[in-house]
This record gives C-alpha cells, structure tokens and sequence, in this order.
C-alpha cells in the first residue's frame, strides 16, 4: 500500500471519528422557572336597608354580603359575620358603613336609614257652635222669680267668661217658665229672666250688642211631666248661639 493511500484512510478515520463524536452528544434544556402565584382577590360588599325610610320607634332591617374578606364590620354594630341581617331601631337618620377587609384589600358599602318624626295626631278642632254647647250652660230660676240666685250666679260669671274669649259669636237668650199661671204673666216673667241674665254677662264684659233676648213664657217647655222637678227643668234662661 503506497502513502497516499495510507493518508487518505487516516483522514477518512479521523472524519468519521469527528462525526461520531458530534453526533453523539445532545443539547440539554433549559430549566423553566415556575409562574408567581395569583395576587390574592379583592373583597367585595353590599349592604342595603329595608325600608330605608321609617318613623321614630319603628325598625328596619340591614342586609349585608361579603366575599374574599376575613373581617367585616359595620358602624354601629361593629363586627358581623361575612354576610347576614340585622334589625335595628335608630332614634336618627344616619349613614351605617360595612367594611370588608381580607387579603385582597378593603372594599366600603354604605346605605342610609332615614327616621322621620313621630307625628303627633291632632285632635280635630272644635267648631265654634260646638264650643258654645260645651262652655255656655243655661241659667235655671227659682219658683216665679227672675233673680239670679247665689247657685247659679257662678254659672253666669262661667258663661261670661268663655263669651268674653269668643267676641265673634252672638247669642239669643230665651226666657222660659213652667206652666203655672197665665200665658200673659210667664210671658212678661220670661222676658224678666232672660234680660236678668242678660244684664249679668254685660256686667262680665260682654257686649250688648251681641245677646238679643226673647221670651216663650210656658210655650215651649223642655220637660211635660207635672212635678216640682221637671217645674225647675222649665225655668231657665236658655242659650241659643248664632
């Protein structure tokens, strides 16, 4: 074997040596770090009344929802769990606040519970007709007098006094008797009375020109029965408004 032949098979061998040799070796991977772990969720809240508008002494009801939160709680209240519902009476309006707060952060809800007043119910006003019924009392005369005697002189100065504080109403004062004697005498005996117990009111200070007087006499008594009792019913100065 010539030397050329001998230098071309040692460079045939020394090739294939390389290439074995490069083939043979492998690339290795590179390692992939792992991901950072989610950030943690931010809390959510509601919070409601309902009714959200009440009356002093009344209650109303507060509802609440959270999520993501490990502490929760509420003006006034203080701490709550994660979620439920309250009855609450407040004297006054006022605002309540939930706060949530948990990994995520803190997250606010609010919601506002109007109290109204107590309404205080009014008695329905009296009509002035219906004042004078209750305050003016007929003034009642002893047998075949037209003097006002020492028990119903009060009741008089009581009549004067309410008519003094009512100067818009007028009145008529009728005379009237039992039914003893002639038409003509308790005629003149009813008028005698029911200008005695005008003259008394004019005398307590009301005017005059307010009272008009009139006599019926026996004519229109206010009890039929014959006895001293119902007697004493029909001898009265009666009160009629105007």
């Amino acid at each position: 074997m010539n030397t050329n032949r001998i230098h071309a098979f040692a460079w045939i061998a020394l090739l294939s040596t390389a290439f074995l040799a490069t083939g043979c070796s492998k690339k290795v991977a590179k390692a992939t770090p792992p991901l950072p772990p989610p950030p943690p969720a931010a809390p959510t809240a509601t919070l409601a009344a309902a009714p959200d508008v009440i009356q002093q002494g009344q209650s109303t009801t507060l509802t609440w929802q959270t999520q993501n939160a490990n502490d929760t709680t509420i003006s006034g209240l203080g701490t709550v769990p994660a979620s439920g519902s309250r009855s609450i009476t407040p004297d006054s309006s006022m605002t309540y606040t939930l706060t949530a707060n948990g990994p995520g952060g803190t997250q606010d809800a609010s919601t506002r519970v109007t109290v109204n007043p107590k309404t205080v119910a009014q008695a329905p006003t009296e009509s002035e007709a219906d004042l004078f019924a209750k305050n003016v009392k007929d003034i009642f005369f002893d047998f075949d007098k037209a003097d006002i005697n020492a028990a119903a002189m009060p009741i008089t100065q009581s009549d004067a006094q309410f008519l003094v504080q009512h100067p818009d109403l007028k009145l008529t004062i009728e005379g009237h008797c039992d039914d003893r004697g002639s038409e003509e005498y308790n005629l003149a005996l009813g008028a005698s009375r029911a200008n005695a117990v005008k003259d008394v009111l004019t005398r307590n200070g009301v005017s005059a020109d307010r009272i008009s007087t009139i006599s019926y006499g026996k004519e229109k008594p206010f009890c039929s029965a014959n006895d001293d009792q119902c007697w004493q019913q029909n001898r009265r100065g009666h009160f009629v408004g105007q």
